[in-house]
């Protein structure tokens, strides 16, 4: 199996100033953040905005994301499934590019038991042609997972790991963590990426990463090569940058300093979000520069 360790960046889908699909921005972009040191990229995760996009369009940013991947030897990972199994199965073995990972939310809404969790991940496991990433993502999904419920995951077939976001180092973390499974884990949580990887996680999928991939391949790095001073001072500098590039509904701000600096057309979104504030993007931009400086010493 590919190795899922190091940092993947959940790409943003760039839009022109109508609204239209951007793909030679999505291109170019997406070889920006692997030139600055990302191992991978996510298709179609929730920084995508992957519920306002066409069928089409989104079997579009698969085919780009894909091609990137296969120029640069670089592992993609698929956002697919919802919060009925069998149409996650359907969407996981319809996937139209062989990929090194699909990355399956825990179903959301309808609030499942954590058995109903375990019995829609064993099946949609069986069944997937690749291995699978649980995106454990609570806040969202309103099914929050306990310490042994994700260990059991772990310990699946075909689960290869998780995308933990729970909004903090809670005891279910740690308990992850400090069972030394073989699953990989993933943080998804910009601001806590590096209190997790100090606990051992292999690396982390991260939005903020849209804007400054090369600070937090760092800091991943950092941890990994066991350089804690390094890695502390890293984390700390980007604190600011996901605590400001999330003030605001994601990726509205993200888009806004990307068009701001111009690398993607415009920082239009489509509805139901609305476009980033004239402060909270100069927050963000002003918390980037500053990351940067101080990473780059």
């Amino acid at each position: 199996m590919t190795s899922l360790h190091g940092l993947f960046v959940p790409l943003i889908t760039p839009f022109t100033a109508d609204g239209t699909l951007a793909p030679g921005a999505l291109e170019r972009h997406a070889h920006a953040v692997l030139d600055a040191g990302a191992t991978g990229l996510v298709a179609l995760g929730t920084t995508a905005e992957p519920s306002a996009l066409t069928t089409a369009e989104r079997a579009r940013v698969l085919d780009i994301c894909a091609g990137v991947c296969a120029d640069r030897r670089a592992p993609l990972i698929a956002c697919a499934g919802g919060n009925a199994t069998a149409e996650s199965v359907r969407a996981v073995t319809e996937l139209a590019h062989p990929v090194a990972a699909v990355l399956a939310v825990v179903p959301y809404y309808v609030r499942p038991s954590e058995e109903g969790v375990i019995a829609h991940f064993t099946q949609l496991a069986a069944l997937s042609p690749a291995p699978l990433l649980v995106y454990d993502v609570p806040y969202r999904t309103g099914r929050p997972l306990s310490g042994s419920t994700l260990i059991r995951l772990a310990n699946t077939p075909n689960i290869a790991g998780f995308k933990h976001a729970v909004g903090g180092i809670d005891a279910a973390s740690v308990e992850l963590m400090a069972a030394r499974t073989s699953a990989t884990v993933l943080s998804g949580d910009d601001r806590f990426a590096s209190a997790l990887l100090g606990l051992g996680a292999h690396g982390a999928i991260l939005a903020a990463a849209n804007i400054a991939p090369r600070e937090y391949a760092d800091l991943i790095a950092a941890w990994r090569d066991g350089d804690i001073i390094r890695a502390r001072a890293i984390g700390n500098s980007l604190d600011a940058v996901g605590a400001t590039l999330f003030a605001e509904p994601n990726p509205t701000v993200i888009k806004a300093v990307l068009a701001e600096r111009g690398q993607i057309p415009s920082s239009a979104v489509r509805l139901p979000m609305l476009p980033a504030s004239s402060a909270a993007t100069t927050a963000a931009a002003e918390a980037c520069a500053a990351a940067a400086t101080i990473t780059r010493v």
